[in-house]
Parts: C-alpha cells; sequence; structure tokens
C-alpha cells in the first residue's frame, strides 16, 4: 500500500511539472526510477495513465480521472502534516503570499518582518504580480488583492482595509496645463489608465463637502496595469492617475507628487487577503493574516479605514 501511495504522489508530478525529468529534480530521484514507478501504476490498474510522445505528455481519460484522485490524496496527507504541527504548536513549512511589487515592499514586508523572525520554521515566499491568480493552480497561500471583483466559490476572502483613492500628478505637470478646478477639466488632460483595475475608465467623485456626485468616463492614450509605473510616470510629469494613498503616501508627504481635486473624493479601494478555499485554514494562513490585520488596524484612520472583522 504504502509503495502503491508513493508511486501516486510521483504520478501527480510528472502531470504538474509535464514531464519525466522535471518530476525526477522535484523529487530528487532518477528519471527511470519515475518512469518505473508510472509504469508500476499502469501495470496494477490495468489501464494506460499517460500519453507519451516525443514532445509532450498528456493524460488519459482514465489518467485525468485518477490524477484527481491523486491531488485530493495529496490535500489529505498534507491537512495530517498541518495537525500535527498544530498539536506541536510550532508554524513551520512553506507560505507562498502574492501582491504588487509597490504594496509588498512599502507594507507586507514591513507588517511581516518581526513575525517571520519569530517563527524561523517557515520557509516564506513572496512574489509579485499585478493581475490576480487562479489559486487553484497556482499553489498560493495568500494573494493580496485591491479593489479586484471576486466571483469564485474556490477561495476565501477576508477583507482587511479600506484605502482612499486619489488623483496624483508631479508639480511640473500642473504648472505647464489647462487649470484642474473640477472633475469636468479632467477631459482636457492625459489621465493614465490603469488596466488592471476594475471599470478603469470610469471615475466616481464625490464633493467632500456639497456632497455633490459627478461621473465621468475618461479614455487616455496613455495605459499601463501595473501601479509602480503608474507612479513613475506621474513623478516624471506626464500624466495624471488614480492611485491608491498607500501607494504615493510618501510622494505626497516630501512634495514630488500633489493630490489634484483634493475637494472631491474617489470611491476607496478595499485591500483584500485571498487564499483557495479549505474546510480548515492551516494555521501559518490563519496566524500571518492577524498579524497583517494588526498592522493595517494600526494604520487606520483618515485615509485608510479599518474594516471590522
Amino acid at each position: 500500500m504504502l509503495d502503491q501511495l508513493r508511486a501516486m504522489g510521483v504520478f501527480a508530478c510528472v502531470v504538474e511539472k509535464n514531464s519525466f525529468s522535471g518530476a525526477a529534480r522535484e523529487l530528487g530521484i532518477t528519471t527511470s526510477a519515475v518512469s518505473q514507478q508510472i509504469r508500476s501504476l499502469e501495470q496494477d490498474m490495468e489501464v494506460i495513465l499517460l500519453n507519451r510522445s516525443t514532445r509532450k505528455l498528456s493524460l488519459t481519460e482514465a489518467g485525468q480521472a485518477f490524477f484527481y484522485s491523486c491531488q485530493e490524496m495529496l490535500s489529505a496527507a498534507e491537512r495530517g502534516k498541518v495537525r500535527i504541527n498544530e498539536l506541536r504548536d510550532d508554524l513551520v513549512g512553506d507560505l507562498r503570499i502574492v501582491a504588487t511589487a509597490e504594496l509588498c515592499s512599502m507594507h507586507v514586508i514591513p507588517a511581516l518582518s518581526h513575525w517571520m523572525s519569530a517563527h524561523r520554521g517557515l520557509t516564506v515566499q513572496f512574489e509579485t504580480q499585478d493581475q490576480p491568480l487562479d489559486l487553484k493552480d497556482s499553489r498560493v497561500d495568500i494573494e493580496l488583492r485591491l479593489d479586484q471583483v471576486i466571483d469564485d466559490s474556490n477561495v476565501e476572502v477576508v477583507p482587511l482595509i479600506q484605502i482612499e483613492q486619489i488623483l496624483v500628478t508631479a508639480p511640473s505637470y500642473i504648472n505647464q496645463s489647462v487649470l484642474i478646478t473640477q472633475p469636468d477639466d479632467l477631459k482636457q488632460h492625459d489621465i493614465l489608465s490603469l488596466s488592471h483595475l476594475n471599470n478603469h475608465q470610469q471615475f466616481y467623485f464625490q464633493h467632500v463637502n456639497t456632497a455633490q456626485k459627478v461621473e465621468l468616463e475618461l479614455s487616455s492614450r496613455l495605459n499601463t496595469n501595473n501601479s509602480i509605473v503608474a507612479k513613475s510616470m506621474c513623478l516624471h510629469g506626464n500624466t495624471i492617475a488614480r492611485m491608491s494613498y498607500l501607494d504615493v503616501q510618501k510622494d505626497l508627504i516630501n512634495g514630488s507628487l500633489i493630490e489634484v481635486l483634493p475637494e472631491w473624493k474617489l470611491q476607496p479601494f478595499t485591500l483584500y487577503a485571498v487564499m483557495p478555499k479549505r474546510e480548515q485554514q492551516p494555521i501559518k494562513i490563519l496566524r500571518c493574516l492577524d498579524t497583517l490585520k494588526q498592522y493595517f488596524g494600526q494604520l487606520s484612520g483618515g485615509r485608510l479605514l479599518q474594516i471590522a472583522s
């Protein structure tokens, strides 16, 4: 039985790596040993699991069904290991976190720095990504998403904090451009389009004092899907951009960026922690979330509004 379970793990690794050699490297065994495990499985079950060619591997119908069973087995084994680690009251294993580069460097790492030092048994991997991932296939533990529509029954979503979004640009842009005193004036300017945001050409304003509402659709010849690129374009005086207050807070303080139409508020962003749905989240994920919540809770106030859990 143990040999067959081991072979199932090898088979799942072959499928995930899409090659015998890739699985061998991942598992630290020879390619011939991998081939032998797959042949043994096929002989035991009297079915062909993989179509082999010189170019690629593909699953047969039986192989596809068996792969799902192998994934369930490996997930059950992982849950068992997590339970044991929880009983030892220790945080160990891998933790993979994905966020935008700006958010990761300015907030996620400062938030988790002491926590990571306190739990040396954790192997933490940070990855930067502006586009949302398919968490089902990416093996991500926590993805931090800013204002993304999340309609997926396979994930669990935890709101962390609401962040004001504002229009910013460099002083040099304002000094050489048409005066901006109301939202309609923006139609005469190059407003950077942030294609990674929902409804990125739609702008909803509300006046701070009068509560007057204005809705605009602003097209642009300038586009990006990266917040770091957006800020760089603003700093160089190329454009006006809608940015998260988190991303430009320091630049506003030192004067390298200025806020456009400060008396008009845009709808706030919400920062979410998104995780693959499980019957029980591993304790390392729960403790990581607690640490992030505590950090953002300390930032709350003014333009950063804490969300009640």
